[in-house]
C-alpha cells in the first residue's frame, strides 16, 4: 500500500496559528505562571514552539497516556504510560494536546490531573475533530477544527512515521 500526503496546513500556517494562540495565553495568565503538561508523543512540536511564544514564565513536565492500546477505538481505559515527574498541587496548569477526537482519553487525564489539585487546568489543542467525539471536552484553546481524517505531521503520526513533517496533512492510502 502507497501512502500519500496531502498538505492541509502549511508551515506558516501552524506559526500563525501558534502565535495566535499564545498571545491569547499570554493576556489570560498575565502575571501569573503557567505549568505545561505536554502530553507525548503528538503534541511535542507544538508544544516546544508554543512555549518559545510564551512570555509568561513556564514550567514544563510531560505525560504519556493511552485510552486506545492496540486498537483504533478507544477502549475507555486510561493506560498511563509516563506520568508526570512533579507535583501539580497550586499550580495554574495547561495540558497541551496534539488532537481531540473521541475526547475519552483527554476527559480520563483532565480528571486524574484535576484530583491533583492544581490551582487551574485548562486544556490546549493543536487540533480538534468534533465529528468524532463521544465525549463532551472543554477545550480553552483550539489551533484548528479539522474533519474526520487521518493527520499526519507536526507530531502526529502513522505507525511511528511522518511526526518530522513542518505542515500537517492528510494521509491517503492507495493500493499498488
Amino acid at each position: 500500500m502507497k501512502e500519500i500526503i496531502h498538505e492541509m496546513y502549511s508551515e506558516e500556517q501552524i506559526a500563525d496559528m501558534v502565535s495566535r494562540i499564545a498571545e491569547q495565553i499570554n493576556r489570560d495568565y498575565e502575571g501569573k505562571q503557567i505549568h505545561l503538561i505536554c502530553i507525548l508523543k503528538g503534541s511535542i512540536f507544538f508544544c516546544a514552539d508554543l512555549a518559545k511564544k510564551l512570555t509568561v514564565p513556564v514550567s514544563l513536565d510531560f505525560m504519556a497516556a493511552s485510552s486506545y492500546g492496540d486498537e483504533i477505538k478507544s477502549s475507555g481505559q486510561l493506560m498511563i504510560t509516563k506520568d508526570l515527574d512533579g507535583d501539580i498541587d497550586d499550580l495554574h496548569c495547561l495540558i497541551v494536546e496534539d488532537i481531540i477526537d473521541s475526547g475519552n482519553t483527554l476527559t480520563k487525564i483532565r480528571e486524574l490531573l484535576a484530583a491533583r489539585n492544581p490551582a487551574s487546568l485548562k486544556i490546549c489543542t493543536l487540533l480538534d475533530k468534533p465529528d468524532r467525539r463521544e465525549i463532551d471536552v472543554a477545550v480553552d484553546y483550539t489551533g484548528f477544527v479539522v474533519p474526520d481524517c487521518f493527520i499526519v505531521g507536526y507530531g502526529l503520526d502513522y505507525a511511528q512515521k511522518y511526526r518530522n513533517l513542518p505542515y500537517l496533512g492528510e494521509i491517503e492510502f492507495i493500493e499498488e
